[in-house]
């Protein structure tokens, strides 16, 4: 295309290239600025579907470099809702990194069949990479830009073994019952074994952004709205058009004007046209209403209301929502509601008539049903003012839903790692919010009705109310322990950088565990660090390891934030430092319990206290807003059973190496 009024500005020119050198072969449409392979054109969704290229580590000849794709200055962003990141491989990191920062990530291991070669000829459709020899994660938004890296599972090891990373479309599978379609699961688009992928199928969002200074066209037939698709900068970055719908059948280009061509047709069609609309949507609705309570049945709807009405349930208000009423407080799902996305949930933010904000978790694929009912049981039996509170579910879904309390101030990892000058993550807050993490942990190996362990704790999953207040949340993978039975798990589940390696190690989850993932979130409140780095050669380097050693080379302060530093008390850190260094032993023996940890916290947070008293500072937030455990009746108790005085000896004569 030669002209520039056959497109919208020099991003979003088509250049076709004589890619063969056959000559019945037709030539091939690229993006022409950015490069990029063009298979597919919506103008209604915005998107552009392309051939992405893949990355090769340890393949030999077939090795390619880093893929290092841009669209920076672009109109386009790599979509998070139509792809995912994935890997294949054994025992790997892959990692996908924006600016030199890892924004998203896997890992995969092999199991003791494992065949060299057998990566190789994996195909990837229809399959479920859940980290057994391939992995997958979601993209952060506003993606205009990456780089891949594959790194051997254990540290100072490279990974031998032919390797794959790629930005890849995926699409969703929908079940069809009784005429109504719900999304089951996920398929990656991509065909064949993956030693034969030199590119994939993805796609790519786009806006006609503000700064190409466009006057899209006033059209009867076509509409244009605000968008905010390539800058988090901006909540209007560009717009998007769409042929409108009605009385009229619309097609065509909407961002040209007489684009979208409008079909009249006459009164007494339109007449015939609304009776059949009415009787499909009175038989759509008929159906969809069957479908649900089919739903509810099947997901023990009928039996828990037995149990809410009972009382078994041991919580104050649960709930059974019906879907039609979260569609109507979260505007049916939309993506301006979403708070929160995962590889396995999106978080939908929403009001109830009363007035109360609520969380409505919604899982993505079919086969996630356990862990729903998993979390709903436990949750219904906890209460406890740091642990996130369930308001209820519906279960006239396919795959149900859970309702929490809605917590507004994101997660600890956004708040340690993207602090602001408004709210600084002060000595006192960290420590706070460390005690807080670790009573509702002791909690729930302790004092509820039945030990359970969290089995993901990460500073992601640790969530921040209006006051800054710790609640523990996302218990998914977590399990009720009877006390005759030890746990094992046929397949590892948790978080790389959090994971015990113990557990990784034996598959057996015990309480330890919890013990020492809190530990590397307590060692991200003392260094500000993130529990997974790329050092200088890019090799992958866990914080609890890299903690450890300097702890054993005396030069633990060097790594600690400088804040902390500067607010805090050396021997008070020091303190912590020795916590935290036996929350992370190897052998989870001689870890000690969380009820251990949270009265050696409260005693720190005690002198901390007096020492803020003396010197007349005072504390961001309220003293009276952080109760202390010791307005707990059940701290008694646990004083009585557990001596501070008889606590494991720290750490001793530890010294500032210089830098």
């Amino acid at each position: 295309m030669k002209s520039s009024e056959c497109y919208a500005g020099k991003w979003f020119e088509i250049e076709c290239r004589n890619t063969s050198t056959y000559t019945y072969y037709s030539p091939t449409p690229y993006l022409k600025w950015i490069g990029l392979e063009v298979k597919s054109i919506d103008l209604q969704l915005g998107t552009v579907n392309i051939n992405n290229p893949i990355y090769r580590s340890n393949c030999g000849s077939k090795d390619s470099r880093p893929v290092n794709q841009s669209l920076k200055g672009s109109p386009f962003v790599y979509s998070q809702e139509h792809n995912i990141f994935v890997a294949a491989g054994c025992n790997s990191i892959a990692i996908l990194k924006l600016n030199g920062s890892e924004v998203s990530g896997c890992v995969s291991i092999c199991d003791e069949n494992y065949k060299v070669g057998d990566i190789g000829k994996m195909k990837l459709r229809n399959r479920d990479c859940n980290g057994k020899s391939c992995c997958d994660s979601s993209l952060p938004l506003y993606l205009t830009e990456y780089s891949t890296v594959i790194k051997g599972l254990k540290e100072n090891k490279k990974s031998t073994e032919c390797s794959y990373a790629m930005v890849v479309q995926q699409y969703r599978n929908y079940y069809r019952s009784d005429s109504y379609y719900d999304p089951r699961s996920y398929y990656i688009a991509v065909d064949g074994v993956v030693k034969d992928l030199d590119v994939v199928p993805a796609v790519l969002e786009w806006e006609i952004v503000n700064n190409l200074n466009l006057t899209l066209p006033a059209d009867h037939f076509s509409y244009c709205y605000d968008t905010n698709i390539t800058s988090s900068r901006y909540k209007r970055s560009g717009q998007r058009c769409y042929c409108r719908t009605g009385y009229f059948f619309n097609y065509g280009n909407p961002y040209v004007e007489g684009g979208c061509t409008g079909v009249s047709i006459s009164f007494g069609s339109i007449i015939l046209l609304l009776i059949l609309w009415r009787v499909l949507k009175a038989t759509k609705q008929t159906i969809v209403e069957k479908y649900r309570k089919r739903m509810f049945k099947r997901n023990g709807g009928l039996l828990l209301q037995q149990r809410l009405s009972s009382g078994e349930v041991n919580v104050d208000k649960v709930k059974l929502f019906s879907l039609k009423e979260l569609e109507k407080v979260t505007d049916n799902f939309n993506t301006n509601r979403v708070v929160g996305k995962g590889g396995q949930a999106t978080v939908y933010k929403g009001m109830l008539i009363n007035g109360i904000i609520i969380a409505v978790k919604k899982f993505k694929v079919q086969g996630k049903i356990e862990e729903f009912i998993n979390e709903f049981v436990i949750l219904s039996q906890i209460n406890h003012r740091n642990v996130v509170k369930l308001l209820g579910s519906c279960l006239e879904t396919k795959i149900p839903l859970l309702v929490y309390e809605f917590i507004p101030n994101g997660n600890l990892f956004e708040y340690l790692h993207q602090q602001s000058e408004d709210f600084p993550m002060t000595w006192d807050i960290r420590l706070r919010i460390a005690t807080e993490v670790a009573g509702a942990l002791f909690y729930l190996h302790s004092a509820a009705t039945h030990p359970i362990y969290h089995k993901d704790i990460k500073s992601t999953n640790i969530l921040l109310d209006e006051k800054y207040r710790a609640k523990v949340a996302d218990f998914g993978t977590s399990r009720m322990i009877s006390s005759d039975v030890t746990h094992l798990t046929t397949v590892v589940q948790g978080t790389f950088g959090y994971l015990d390696p113990e557990y990784f190690q034996t598959s057996q989850f015990t309480e330890k565990s919890d013990v020492y993932s809190f530990g590397v979130v307590l060692v991200e409140l003392l260094t500000g660090k993130k529990p997974i780095t790329l050092t200088s050669s890019e090799e992958a380097k866990s914080l609890a390891s890299y903690f450890i050693m300097c702890v054993e080379q005396d030069c633990v302060f060097d790594i600690i934030d400088e804040k902390v530093m500067k607010e805090g008390e050396k021997n008070h850190i020091m303190e912590i430092v020795n916590l935290a260094n036996r929350c992370l032993e190897l052998n989870g023996k001689r870890r000690p319990t969380m009820k251990e940890v949270t009265l050696e916290l409260e005693s720190i947070r005690k002198l901390t206290g007096k020492s803020n008293v003396q010197e007349g500072h005072n504390e961001l937030v309220r003293s009276e807003d952080y109760q202390s455990w010791d307005d707990y009746s059940t701290i008694l108790e646990i004083r009585s059973a557990f001596d501070l005085k008889s606590r494991t000896p720290s750490l001793k004569d530890i010294h500032i190496c210089p830098i």
